[in-house]
């Protein structure tokens, strides 16, 4: 039995701020909830059926803040030019009953009895676009004693490639430190890229290094790796950058880097995918068919309505054009996926930082806000229902069924086939993959 087995068994252990183990030493005993009771003691976790079967996830980031109010949890009708508090588009029905979204996601609201807007996701970072991010990402608050895995890190150590030429997670977009692998080491970082028609930085040789010299450098560089290693036994740096190497040569293999040529896909293919996003969408998925487990497309990288998603003063205006984008995307590729029989085995996730209230400011735009957003999950073998949660008449306060961070990375891990409950070691000090999440058990009824 290890150390937090017998804690547990001695009931001395909590993942929540309070030490169980002190309180007891004082006489104070506590209900379960306040000593951080892991969630499987709740029913609704118990009651969970099989965990689910997918293989891959599109992770869709919408950097800046996705207003919640003028896309999947419409209101009533507002008006930023006359600063009117509500919705800034017409509302428009699903293929869900009882379920609306804006005008401007009329291919998505076709397709919705294969999505969820998770309208209740809430977290405490409002004012700081850093935080925010970091915190949807990782799943917690930044710790500044400790370096957690972001969830496409986590799902990589997890699951691994599903092809041993294929890395297991790749970041379409820039790269950050929300994004990185913590503690878990170089080996479950992200291989990323930026530029669609050269595929990643430094993977690609130059027309001037022939296979022959290739293999030349490989040869020598294997001469002098075990004696490297062999001087610097404890080096956690060395160890890492050579787990990097490796992977940069395997990775840089003809077969995963054919994966960039997008001309294989038929005209018609990549017209229904649209623009550049739609580009990397269809990226993503040649990306999860070579094996890859995780794969984040960043959306707007060029600002095409001026602000990107953080629509402050005049970015509002413009903003039903990335909705549009976002719409065509999102529709290809559940369509793609499904046509390819692969929907089921791929969850589509579209994440933001923070929501937007319904109020307007000075200049027609909207601030930040975290006490209540959506986020959205489509194909991955869930039991879709259109959306999940309630909010109240503005969508700024949750009325039914609130949805954590934690509890959203779970869901993910869940339809992963990934134990929620799973632990990661930094160094021999375990940490639970996510802090306390539960999954959204209505989607695995």
């Amino acid at each position: 039995m290890d150390r937090r087995r017998f804690l547990e068994a001695s009931g001395l252990y909590t993942t929540g701020l309070y030490s169980a183990g002190l309180c007891s030493a004082s006489g104070l005993v506590l209900p379960n909830a306040a000593r951080g009771a892991w969630p499987g003691d709740h029913a609704e976790v118990n009651a969970l059926s099989q965990a689910g079967k997918a293989e891959h996830v599109i992770f869709i980031w919408l950097g800046g803040g996705m207003a919640q109010i003028d896309t999947f949890d419409p209101k009533r009708r507002g008006s930023s030019k006359d600063r009117l508090a509500g919705t800034d588009y017409d509302v428009i029905d699903t293929a869900v009953s009882g379920v609306q979204v804006c005008q401007h996601l009329k291919r998505t609201a076709d397709r919705m009895d294969r999505v969820t807007a998770v309208r209740t996701v809430h977290h405490e970072m409002i004012d700081e676009h850093a935080a925010a991010v970091y915190w949807v990402h990782v799943g917690r608050p930044v710790n500044g004693t400790i370096q957690y895995p972001s969830l496409g890190s986590a799902v990589a150590h997890q699951r691994g490639s599903g092809d041993p030429s294929a890395p297991a997670y790749v970041v379409i977009g820039y790269p950050n430190v929300s994004r990185s692998p913590g503690f878990l080491g170089a080996k479950f970082g992200y291989l990323y890229l930026t530029d669609l028609q050269s595929g990643p930085s430094g993977l690609t040789r130059p027309d001037y290094v022939t296979p022959e010299r290739a293999a030349r450098r490989e040869q020598l560089l294997n001469a002098v790796r075990p004696t490297a290693l062999a001087e610097r036994p404890n080096s956690t740096e060395l160890k890492a950058y050579d787990d990097a190497l490796t992977e940069s040569i395997r990775l840089s293999s003809k077969e995963f880097m054919s994966v960039f040529d997008l001309t294989r896909e038929s005209a018609n293919t990549r017209t229904m995918y649209g623009g550049e996003f739609g580009q990397r969408c269809l990226l993503a998925r040649r990306l999860t068919e070579t094996g890859v487990s995780f794969v984040e497309v960043s959306h707007n990288l060029n600002f095409v309505n001026g602000t990107g998603w953080d629509t402050h003063q005049e970015g509002q205006q413009n903003q039903w054009t990335m909705i549009e984008e976002l719409d065509q995307a999102l529709a290809a590729l559940i369509d793609d996926l499904e046509a390819r029989k692969r929907l089921d085995k791929t969850l589509i996730v579209i994440g933001t930082e923070f929501g937007r209230p319904a109020e307007f400011d000075g200049k027609g735009g909207r601030g930040h806000q975290s006490s209540t957003f959506t986020l959205v999950l489509a194909g991955g073998g869930l039991n879709h229902r259109g959306a999940i949660g309630v909010t109240d008449e503005l969508s700024k306060a949750v009325v039914e069924r609130p949805v954590s961070i934690p509890d959203f990375h779970a869901t993910i891990h869940h339809a992963l086939g990934i134990d929620f409950k799973a632990e990661l070691y930094d160094g021999d000090r375990p940490v639970p993959i996510t802090d306390g999440g539960k999954p959204i058990a209505e989607l695995f009824a």
